[in-house]
């Protein structure tokens, strides 16, 4: 078996072909469509191809796989920290992931099959989107602001808003300047509809997101999200090691006999689904639940913001939970849960139905709203209760 390496740029890789522990070949690949797979052609059927994660290494891994016995993904991060080398090369980099490889000690990243790639493209996009409504929603405010017109007492950009900024007292340019601002905003937003259509309808066939949308806080984009970022659930063997991975465990430092100094949160790892699960935290304590008290709970201790991400790490430990196990969430108020479906189900394109009621509609009868926010508010009290058994409890006697 031989292990080649490869240190990849943006058109060209640089290739070392590591055989019985010697460099038998180097040479440069160019990264385009022809040439890497004339590159595959030639590697034998039990040789592994080692490459770095980068933006172009899904399509490299595609097209070499095919023709050897495996691609293998490494961690760059990872990689710098073990291979420091003070003469650094492409043939360097190239040599020492194929040694570092046929060693045994390449921290290997996990390659996503081409559905979760889909999924993450969409959900990526979708984050640009939002950020570019919000910086076009910026430059409205700065206009009005430059003006000195005051602020609107509604929403700005809804129709009220709307017609309120149709009649702004501002100069002919700025006016101009403003039109073209809310016409962009126009554009995006409907940009942003048809990606939420299309990943609406992803969402309703898959069972995953569906299961993770029963918990409070948790709608279909934070679901989606976390299901991108996540692929796999079984490359994760314990709730900590997602936690970790979306980068919501506190950085560690221990040396000697000085005990542990836990720091602030990691935010290594997956950035948006991280945002969306904090997002999640916050919806997660504006309503009745277990999640509630949590956040509460810790809240009193830390304050607000350590609440919200201490909250998005428990529901990183409850979806692990829910993914890897059978049961259904324990908490979930159906009624709810089922009007969150048919919102789903409208995004994707489904028609208005206007013959029997179907299960959304109990969300809308009071009573039977009232009952589930009656017993989720009962395990609510519930785990306050326990927090304060807790508290009360005395402290254990000193040994020696």
């Amino acid at each position: 078996m031989r292990s080649i390496g490869m240190d990849v740029h943006r058109s060209f890789a640089q290739v070392a072909v590591l055989d019985q522990g010697k460099v038998m070949e180097e040479f440069r690949v160019e990264l385009d469509y022809d040439a890497v797979l004339g590159f595959g052609q030639t590697l034998q059927k039990d040789d592994e191809v080692i490459l770095e994660a980068t933006g172009n290494t899904s399509a490299i891994v595609r097209l070499l796989t095919p023709f050897v016995a495996k691609v293998v993904i490494a961690n760059p991060l990872q990689v710098k920290a073990i291979a420091h080398a003070r003469v650094k090369t492409d043939k360097v980099d190239a040599r020492i992931l194929a040694q570092l490889h046929a060693a045994g000690f390449l921290p290997e990243v996990w390659a996503a099959d081409d559905d979760t790639l889909n999924l993450r493209r969409l959900v990526s996009e979708r984050a640009a989107l939002v950020r570019s409504v919000r910086r076009v929603k910026s430059r409205v405010q700065a206009v009005l602001h430059a003006n000195l017109v005051p602020k609107y007492s509604g929403h700005l950009f809804g129709n009220g808003g709307r017609d309120w900024l149709s009649k702004a007292p501002l100069p002919k340019a700025e006016r101009d300047l403003l039109g073209r601002h809310l016409d962009e905003l126009d554009w995006l937003k409907g940009k942003l509809e048809k990606l939420d259509g299309a990943m609406a309808r992803i969402a309703l066939n898959d069972t995953r997101t569906r299961k993770l949308m029963t918990i409070a806080g948790v709608n279909s984009v934070v679901a989606t999200a976390v299901i991108a970022a996540i692929g796999d659930i079984s490359r994760f063997p314990t709730p900590d090691r997602l936690a970790s991975y979306f980068g919501l465990t506190p950085r560690v430092r221990q040396s000697g006999d000085r005990g542990a100094i836990h720091g602030r949160i990691s935010k290594q790892g997956n950035a948006i689904a991280r945002t969306m699960l904090i997002e999640a935290a916050w919806s997660a304590a504006s309503v009745p639940g277990p999640l509630r008290a949590f956040f509460l709970r810790i809240k009193d201790r830390k304050g607000l913001n350590v609440a919200a991400v201490a909250t998005a790490r428990k529901i990183a430990n409850l979806i692990w939970q829910l993914l890897t196990k059978e049961a259904p969430y324990r908490w979930a108020r159906p009624a709810f849960v089922a009007m969150k479906m048919r919102k789903l189900e409208l995004r994707a394109g489904a028609p208005k139905a206007h013959g029997p009621a179907g299960p959304a509609r109990d969300y809308w009868i009071k009573e039977i709203r009232h009952r589930e926010m009656e017993l989720v508010a009962q395990a609510e009290a519930a785990y306050a209760a326990m927090v304060e058994a807790w508290r009360d409890r005395p402290p254990k006697p000193q040994k020696g």
